[in-house]
């Protein structure tokens, strides 16, 4: 049974329903499901829980979700990109679970490895470690951090074949290995789609046991946040 599905759509069809967690790829604009990310805020689904490194910005990424009001509480390192994310949390339509950056990673790996929480020494002495068990371990304090199992995880690959399998090019690849095993349900859309075995074995990142759902990925110009040059070397400015 071939797991490609024709649209962003069909591949999400029977995995939405409100107040589910969502864990969601990506860095910034880079590397962001955006064929499935739009499929979700179309699909009308409310009250969602996201995991993310971050929201994206006002228009783009994960913020057209923000905007069409369908997020109820935010998990995440980093939002400092969206303005109306600020606004709506400010006003407290929006709760937020700050997490440092390489912890929410070991949370949404830890839950794809079946492992129910862990203790880390980042965030100890902060607001982060608030309300959270604490152990000594060789005369250092960590403080215990949960595991993240996602209802449903949306990733972008570079390249996957028609078993699921995926592979990630460069900077694109980022959070979203780590959200793919952490999903009950993956889906994964992918810029170019092989046959079974045309991939290398070992270059493929994310087996296809770990992926239920799979959509070619539209072919669109991938923003940058914020783009920024510095001279040359021997280039001489107009």
């Amino acid at each position: 049974m071939t797991k490609l599905q024709p649209t962003a759509a069909a591949a999400l069809e029977g995995g939405l329903r409100d107040g589910i967690t969502l864990a969601v790829g990506g860095f910034g604009l880079s590397g962001i499901p955006a064929d499935l990310i739009e499929a979700v805020r179309d699909s009308g689904v409310k009250d969602l829980t996201v995991v993310s490194n971050n929201m994206g910005v006002d228009g783009k990424g994960l913020g057209i979700l923000i905007e069409a009001g369908q997020v109820r509480k935010v998990i995440a390192s980093y939002v400092g990109e969206n303005k109306l994310f600020a606004e709506q949390y400010l006003a407290g339509r929006l709760e937020v679970e700050f997490t440092p950056q390489g912890t929410l990673a070991e949370r949404l790996r830890a839950g794809g490895a079946g492992i129910p929480a862990f203790y880390t020494r980042t965030g100890v002495g902060t607001l982060v470690a608030e309300g959270k068990p604490h152990e000594v371990f060789d005369g250092e304090t960590y403080v215990q951090e949960r595991a993240i199992r996602a209802d449903v995880a949306l990733v972008h690959a570079h390249t996957a074949d028609t078993d699921g399998n995926l592979t990630y090019r460069y900077t694109a690849r980022n959070f979203n290995p780590v959200v793919a095993t952490a999903g009950h349900l993956t889906i994964a859309e992918a810029e170019v789609i092989v046959a079974p075995g045309a991939l290398d074995p070992n270059h493929i990142v994310t087996p296809g046991v770990f992926v239920q759902q799979l959509v070619q990925a539209t072919a669109r110009v991938k923003d940058i946040e914020q783009r920024t040059v510095r001279p040359r070397a021997g280039v001489v400015s107009a």
